[in-house]
């Protein structure tokens, strides 16, 4: 019985020879710090942010990595466009930054305004190409719920509060191939929901898509439309499809490999996770 994967070393999806570390900056320089946030350009370099408001790039190889660009605050999810623009969630500063990973040029480019106020926790943001929106979660409170969800313009960051319905720590956002709901994962209400965006672009009702038994965290999408969940605490990730319900992926019970994953994305069959509890990034071969 392998006691690291699944619980109890039982009944996990993915096996420990899938599972490795990709990447490892406990010593690199500069040093991977705590990497919330994780986005893959079409290059196949991995970005991710620092605790100390880094953004890095990450060589396909994992050989190298280098920081592109910081905001002096707290990084937290990342997203990229289709013409190579990076956007940061950064904690520190309340705020949403846009990089031009082609210049090196960051601004900061959201932070909220309107009826809606400010941005308190600007937590992720997850890109509408289609409709030329960014979606960006507000956590909001760890110790109670509230709003939401926020959309800006791609071009001009003109926006405001979307989504003003109360949420459970608002955390990783997904947006379906179709365009037409905004997955999200609602750490403390233990659970992802959906939210049908209307054709007029207003959010509809929200609804559970399914319960989750630990702390979810970041969530992405596969072709098939199953959703990946990468939980805080404990350290494992999950999948959820309709035909097959939640299915334990991966579980470290150790925390090493897997560590306070926070956010995952795909490159090709391969899912790469951020671990915001050591220095690296974790990949988990062949899920698809």
């Amino acid at each position: 019985m392998n006691e690291r994967s699944g619980v109890g070393g039982q009944g996990a999806v993915v096996a420990e020879d899938q599972v490795s570390v990709f990447f490892d900056g406990t010593f690199s320089e500069p040093r991977l710090n705590h990497p919330e946030g994780i986005a893959i350009d079409h290059e196949g370099c991995i970005w991710c942010g620092g605790e100390a408001g880094e953004i890095f790039r990450i060589d396909p190889d994992g050989r190298h990595m280098e920081q592109v660009a910081s905001t002096g605050g707290f990084t937290l999810g990342v997203a990229l466009d289709h013409q190579g623009n990076l956007y940061t969630c950064d904690l520190k500063l309340s705020a949403v930054f846009k990089l031009n990973t082609k210049t090196g040029e960051l601004r900061r480019f959201a932070d909220g305004g309107g009826r809606g106020g400010k941005i308190r926790i600007p937590n992720f943001p997850v890109v509408d190409a289609v409709n030329g929106f960014l979606y960006v979660s507000d956590s909001f409170d760890a110790g109670r719920a509230g709003p939401g969800v926020w959309r800006f313009d791609l071009e001009t960051g003109r926006g405001g509060l979307w989504y003003e319905l109360p949420l459970r720590f608002a955390n990783g956002l997904a947006m379906s191939d179709s365009g037409d709901e905004l997955l999200v994962a609602e750490t403390f209400d233990y659970c992802v929901s959906r939210i049908r965006i209307k054709k007029d672009g207003t959010p509809g009702v929200k609804e559970k898509v399914t319960d989750v038994p630990a702390l979810p965290d970041g969530i992405a999408l596969d072709a098939m439309g199953r959703i990946y969940i990468a939980c805080y605490e404990p350290s494992l990730l999950y999948r959820f499809s309709a035909q097959a319900g939640l299915e334990l992926l991966y579980h470290d019970v150790i925390a090493h490999t897997l560590c306070h994953p926070t956010n995952c994305a795909f490159r090709g069959k391969d899912l790469f996770v951020s671990n915001l509890g050591r220095w690296h990034i974790t990949k988990i071969a062949d899920v698809l």
